[in-house]
């Protein structure tokens, strides 16, 4: 029902992104889909991954702050409303979206939301008529 979100606390300055990715392609990690959010003086990078616990442990390795969390991979179809399906669904059962961004990889098409509540955002979703990746779907 989860997938394990990578997220990475960075200072922003030029070139950290980059050390960053390439840390994950020598480790052969795949970066499925990410978010970066930034003040002028540091930044978050969220991602979904192929293989999270070796990039967490890669990055901490080479000194940056990462950290796994659970999140929500919904499946969305491509057409008109999907996306209000979804906010409507959560926002009817009281439920924050702290944040959100889209997942493409391959025939995967979801958008990857954080709840103020992760089960019962499940639940709603699943309740809703939306379905839910899970890891093995998304790592696999």
């Amino acid at each position: 029902m989860f997938v394990k979100q990578l997220s990475v606390f960075m200072e922003n300055r030029e070139g950290r992104l980059e050390q960053a990715t390439e840390v994950l392609k020598n480790k052969g990690v795949n970066i499925m889909s990410l978010s970066m959010a930034d003040t002028t003086e540091y930044g978050m990078l969220r991602m979904v991954v192929s293989e999270p616990e070796t990039a967490k442990a890669a990055l901490r390795e080479k000194g940056f702050s990462a950290m796994l969390t659970d999140v929500l991979a919904v499946r969305l179809e491509d057409r008109v409303g999907e996306l209000h399906k979804l906010t409507h669904i959560l926002c009817s059962r009281g439920l924050n979206i702290e944040y959100m961004y889209a997942l493409a990889a391959g025939e995967r098409r979801a958008m990857i939301v954080k709840a103020s509540d992760g089960n019962a955002a499940a639940g709603a979703i699943l309740e809703g008529g939306l379905a839910l990746y899970g890891s093995g779907d998304i790592y696999g």
